[in-house]
């Protein structure tokens, strides 16, 4: 259990399938710096280590195991968690997907990306995938399902959600780069509330997902969870001085009061966003984990 002068990360728990978890941390409840967002999870981002140390074993009292976790270099590479047991070797593989069998559990980084959680509870398989731009690109989610498949998943009873990423109307990439990502997923080029070119990463991957045969009723919706959590966290007075102090927005009211959508990364003051940070004039941001892995029902 954690101490109770210890720092406890505010985590949102959603329940993809039965012994089946994802757990997406947020900025509060950590020990980094502020213009890290408290709770960064990264250790590659510039940070005092042992601050993101402890925030890490923080965060695996909170659920229960150890977060196993990739070298993340928006690839379409996956790798076979369950097939390496050294954590510090695995961490150190570069990757954007990671598959398992075991009971571990599997998180990917995230700070505007798109997390994607996978799970075959049928066939006790299950997997986490980093997908932005690039990375959709290169199929990170159609190999991520074809390892899970090699691992014995079937792909008619894989369930998948989507995480928190920046919204449509916020990633402005500029019109060489949203035509190129329209043509390998149409309908994803928008116009941002700036005016400028964008893509959409969420229907990119719901694309992604329905060409890799995941079943559109098998998507489990992470929003009503996050909604619920964003309503109830937004009081905190740790999320106020957060807000305050990281030089990113406005205060805390006027940012949740212009909120249009609690996914968006780079709306929502819960989490860590690398384009809120550099719009800011900052050169550091935080990361947040999305993790799934099997839970035994004891909160």
């Amino acid at each position: 259990m954690l101490d109770m002068n210890e720092v406890i990360p505010a985590v949102i728990p959603i329940d993809i399938a039965e012994g089946y978890r994802v757990w997406y941390s947020t900025r509060l409840g950590g020990y980094c710096d502020a213009s890290f967002g408290y709770a960064n999870m990264s250790a590659r981002q510039g940070d005092n280590n042992e601050a993101v140390a402890r925030n890490r074993s923080a965060l695996h009292e909170v659920i229960g195991s150890a977060v196993r976790t990739v070298h993340q270099v928006h690839s379409g590479e996956v790798v076979l968690a369950d097939e390496v047991n050294d954590d510090a070797e695995l961490n150190e593989l570069e990757a954007d997907g990671l598959v398992s069998t075991r009971d571990d559990i599997l998180g990917v980084f995230g700070a505007d990306c798109l997390p994607v959680l996978f799970v075959d509870p049928v066939n006790h398989v299950h997997a986490s995938a980093h997908c932005g731009r690039v990375g959709l690109l290169n199929d990170i989610i159609g190999q991520t399902v074809a390892a899970m498949e090699f691992k014995g998943a079937d792909r008619a009873e894989i369930r998948a959600t989507l995480g928190p990423c920046i919204c449509s109307e916020c990633y402005e990439v500029g019109n060489d780069i949203a035509m190129e990502f329209e043509k390998h997923f149409p309908g994803t080029a928008t116009i941002t509330r700036w005016g400028g070119a964008g893509i959409d990463l969420e229907k990119a991957a719901l694309f992604a997902l329905h060409h890799a045969g995941i079943k559109t009723d098998n998507l489990v919706d992470s929003l009503p969870r996050i909604a619920a959590a964003t309503e109830y966290l937004a009081p905190d007075e740790e999320l106020a001085q957060l807000c305050a102090s990281d030089g990113e927005g406005p205060d805390v009211q006027e940012r949740l009061a212009s909120m249009r959508n609690v996914m968006c990364t780079l709306e929502n003051p819960l989490w860590h966003s690398y384009r809120r940070s550099t719009r800011a004039k900052k050169n550091v941001s935080g990361r947040h984990l999305a993790s799934i892995g099997i839970f035994n029902g004891e909160d």
